[in-house]
């Protein structure tokens, strides 16, 4: 009885294979026919979660084949009738062929009872992805047109930028063009950072800049990232920190001081870190390189103010507010750091005296009248900045208050 017992366990099982590899191959059987395309998906999904075939390399072969001969089917019927198909529908197709095989090729190199390990199946899915790797740029594009912008056109971007550095296309020695890898690598960081995965936005943002992206909103963009994350969660403020010094450097090694916001980060960067001489040093040299730089003249008066040095930041202040170049922020900071300085002195002056009425007048002169000249050339460039507006009316309310 319990070799009975036995003999029917093991027909059980074999029994269970043969089911499920017959799923396997009526699956494969409707490959290529996108109308009958969920019958087959239904199919192979049972023989992946059956443990007899869940782990067969042929099963995710299969999955995969099913989702290009449809894109493949469709493809060709766009060239005839481009208004027959679903755009939408054939990137589906692509990421979930894409999907199924990268499962596929590590359990083809499985070796089987016999010691043989599957060479062709790996084979046939490096050429399937070769051939279809520009397909991905273009399916993001359409993801993205759709508004299906996360995961799907990030994921198709992705796919499509790293598959040169794939460890499975190394035999293929695969090239595309820098300038497209570089774009798709910006376009997935504008879809990651859509979708609120900031660390997978910041990832594809370095990425493009790592294969020459020229477009300074790559390191742009990949600095907000890491402010983001600093603001989102206290653990990983270093880490933003650091990041973001990284990519201010590069970006200011590559475009120097006409995009500020480089060299502002790196001598924030030193200020935090209390480096106030070396941040002044290396914005020195810059003034002595670009002597009519208002931005230069702006930051160097920020780190004084932050050593506390009024004469030198007020000094700084007034030659940026005197050049033509000078912009909003500068301005703005220059009334704000020009009116609090007055007002500190304001606060010292005591007494009706001769000199006090001259200090006093000086105080008007060349502090509160000078912030209110200077905000009202900021107004000019901007009118609608609250904080802008704020200070104005404070240094309204000084120049009618004090002097009545």
């Amino acid at each position: 009885m319990k070799k009975l017992m036995t003999f029917a366990l093991c027909f059980a099982a074999i029994g269970s294979m043969s089911a499920q590899k017959a799923n396997v191959d009526a699956a494969k059987k409707l490959s290529g026919k996108p109308d009958q395309i969920e019958e087959a998906r239904s199919l192979i999904k049972q023989a992946m979660e059956n443990p007899e075939t869940a782990n067969d390399a042929q099963t995710y072969y299969i999955a995969g084949k099913i989702e290009f001969d449809a894109f493949d089917k469709d493809l060709g019927n766009s060239m005839v009738d481009p208004a027959s198909v679903d755009k939408i529908k054939m990137g589906v197709n692509l990421l979930n062929g894409y999907n199924n095989f990268v499962k596929a090729l590590p359990l083809a190199g499985v070796p089987n009872e016999k010691g043989k390990v599957d060479t062709k199946t790996p084979k046939s899915i490096i050429s399937v992805l070769k051939g279809h790797v520009n397909e991905y740029f273009q399916s993001g594009a359409d993801f993205f047109n759709a508004q299906k912008v996360y995961p799907e056109a990030y994921e198709c971007f992705i796919i499509y930028a790293d598959m040169p550095d794939q460890e499975f296309m190394q035999s293929e020695k695969l090239e595309l063009p820098a300038a497209d890898r570089g774009t798709a690598y910006f376009n997935a960081g504008l879809a990651a950072y859509s979708g609120n995965e900031i660390y997978k936005s910041a990832d594809a943002f370095r990425k493009a800049r790592n294969v020459g992206y020229e477009d300074k909103q790559a390191y742009i963009y990949e600095i907000a990232c890491w402010q983001n994350a600093a603001m989102r969660d206290s653990t990983m403020e270093q880490t933003a920190k650091e990041k973001i010094l990284e990519v201010a450097e590069a970006g200011d090694k590559k475009f120097g001081v006409e995009e500020p916001i480089f060299i502002n980060n790196i001598v924030n960067f030193l200020v935090t870190d209390g480096k106030y001489d070396e941040a002044v040093s290396k914005v020195s040299s810059l003034i002595s390189a670009n002597p009519d730089n208002a931005g230069l003249y702006g930051l160097r008066g920020f780190v004084y103010d932050r050593m506390n040095n009024d004469e030198a930041s007020v000094n700084d202040y007034r030659k940026a507010v005197s050049l033509d170049n000078v912009d909003f922020e500068t301005l703005k900071n220059a009334g704000k750091k020009i009116y609090r300085t007055g007002a500190d002195k304001w606060n010292t002056i005591e007494g009706n005296s001769e000199e006090a009425r001259a200090a006093r007048l000086d105080v008007k002169t060349n502090y509160f009248e000078a912030a209110k000249a200077i905000t009202d050339k900021a107004k000019a460039m901007n009118s609608n900045d609250s904080d802008l507006d704020y200070l104005i009316e404070n240094i309204d309310y000084a120049l009618t208050t004090f002097f009545n």
